[in-house]
């Protein structure tokens, strides 16, 4: 890691988190790659035991707000969540070129995330409403939707209309005590 990027874990705090897909293609841009990011992301909660504030899904990246896990760390979170994505993206691309067999359809990709990602520790309140705003007028600025609510691919519904979404957001019963014994 170089010594420019510097990741603040163990503290408790919320960590925003922005990942973009490889050189900002696309790959989560059709509704069917959507969905298996979120079953993925919902697998890795399960896994890894954290809390999820919020989420959103955009055609070439995604933002997360998410608790420190009880197991590893939010890299560790990460580098599940892409590569149980990818594995199962790549996998999904070749049986449909299996079935099509079409010579100009493009090969699979070699890579669809960028290496790394960008993790923003959340300490307060005013942080974590900035971050939950950003993330659910994202799909509105980018055009994708007209209104917040009309995003399936992000936990601003969970928030409008407590409609569970496809990842649970706000589970904190997923967190254990921590205390120490002197």
């Amino acid at each position: 890691m170089p010594k420019s990027l510097q990741r603040y874990y163990g503290s408790g705090h919320l960590h925003f988190i922005t990942c973009s897909c490889y050189r900002r293609q696309p790959w989560l841009g059709s509704p069917a790659n959507r969905n298996l990011f979120l079953t993925v992301f919902e697998q890795v909660r399960l896994r890894y035991a954290f809390v999820v504030i919020g989420y959103v899904v955009m055609p070439e990246h995604i933002h997360l707000l998410i608790g420190e896990p009880q197991r590893g760390t939010p890299s560790t979170v990460m580098q599940a969540l892409k590569l149980g994505f990818t594995r199962r993206l790549l996998a999904a691309t070749r049986r449909r070129q299996a079935r099509q067999r079409c010579l100009w359809e493009s090969p699979p990709p070699h890579h669809v995330w960028q290496a790394r990602f960008y993790d923003f520790n959340v300490w307060s309140e005013r942080k974590r409403i900035e971050k939950l705003r950003y993330m659910h007028r994202n799909p509105v600025k980018r055009g994708l939707v007209t209104e917040p609510e009309q995003g399936r691919w992000s936990s601003f519904r969970s928030y409008a209309y407590a409609e569970p979404g496809a990842v649970r957001i706000n589970e904190w019963q997923v967190l254990k005590m921590q205390v120490r014994t002197v």
